[in-house]
């Protein structure tokens, strides 16, 4: 590259750096009036070489508008969250503004971010190479057992409702799905996507937007009007419960199970035919119970589905806080614990 070409190069990313650090910065003023975590810039350069200049190798997940990677950053073992798209750059700016406000065990946390390029770049600490869809439905992946689904459950239950009750102004995610949600150290279950995630305004009791998410997931209130709240992430929640406890993806469930003689779609219509039909034990994902089904077991299991259906109850009113469902499933855990040990 001779000094011409580096030198356009250099301007670019200066005009890059100062366009998007205004961006954020006017984010952060009316997210947070500025308040947020320290976090630190990092350039171009570094990113590549951090990820061996984006290595599909190295991809721990990809979205519809960005994919993470692991890397190392200055001898430390990084993620590096890349937005692949145009469309992309909110969910960035978005993902960087209240991902720097966390604090909690069970959310990635954010180290810094990169405003050199294009669309931002951001950089969290490490997590393993395997989200929880690749745990739940990899086939060369090892059993989760019981305790460790109502592990995860717990942990991802106790990051929602830091995000619903630990701010000033409610956070509701609308990102809740099993390929958002990575493990760091020893499995620990964290949470890291923000790029769709809005505070509920003062004074306010719920917003208004245009419909986003995943199917499966996705309230029936939010889908029939774009309005949402907290009780939203509770619909998503108990989605994820249901893949925890089946095996089965959140939707096409026909395409799952060859066993049903008619079309069923969504997990929980999926669940709820087995639950009438007095079939409870089929729905269970057999890698859960791979040789003998005790009693004991057997009962836990049952208040796995019970709990889930609760939050995926049609009226949003009638579904439990996030703050419940996180003291529900610690009780559930505690007691399979006991039960295994």
């Amino acid at each position: 590259m001779n000094f011409f070409s580096k030198e356009r190069n250099r301007r670019r990313k200066e005009e890059l750096f100062i366009r998007n650090g205004k961006i954020l910065l006017e984010r952060f003023i009316k997210s947070c009036n500025g308040k947020c975590n320290p976090i630190r810039s990092f350039s171009a350069e570094e990113i590549k070489i951090a990820t061996n200049n984006y290595d599909p190798q190295n991809i721990i997940t990809k979205d519809g508008y960005y994919n993470l990677y692991e890397g190392f950053l200055q001898d430390r073992q990084v993620s590096v969250m890349k937005f692949t798209d145009e469309g992309g750059a909110e969910g960035g700016f978005n993902t960087i503004v209240f991902a720097s406000q966390m604090r909690h065990k069970n959310i990635l946390k954010l180290i810094g971010c990169c405003l050199e390029s294009q669309l931002p770049t951001l950089v969290f600490e490490s997590a393993q190479r395997l989200t929880l869809a690749n745990r739940i439905y990899s086939p060369g992946e090892p059993h989760l057992s019981l305790t460790e689904r109502l592990k995860i459950a717990m942990e991802i239950a106790n990051a929602i409702a830091y995000l619903h009750c630990g701010f000033p102004r409610p956070i509701v995610s609308r990102t809740i799905k099993s390929s958002n949600i990575v493990f760091h150290g020893e499995n620990i279950a964290k949470l890291f996507d923000f790029e769709l995630s809005m505070s509920i305004p003062e004074g306010e009791t719920e917003i208004e937007d245009s419909v986003k998410g995943t199917d499966g997931y996705a309230a029936p209130e939010y889908v029939a009007t774009g309005i949402f709240n907290e009780m939203s992430d509770v619909y998503g929640f108990g989605t994820l419960l249901l893949e925890l406890l089946t095996g089965k993806r959140a939707i096409n469930v026909n395409g799952q199970d060859e066993s049903l003689e008619h079309r069923v779609v969504s997990l929980q219509d999926y669940v709820k035919i087995h639950i009438a039909r007095n079939d409870f034990t089929k729905i269970i994902d057999p890698k859960i119970v791979a040789t003998v089904l005790t009693p004991e077991m057997e009962e836990q299991l049952q208040a796995f589905p019970e709990l889930a259906l609760k939050c995926l109850n049609w009226s949003a009113g009638d579904r439990p806080t996030m703050i419940d469902l996180a003291k529900q499933l610690r009780n559930m855990y505690k007691s399979a614990c006991q039960i295994m040990s």
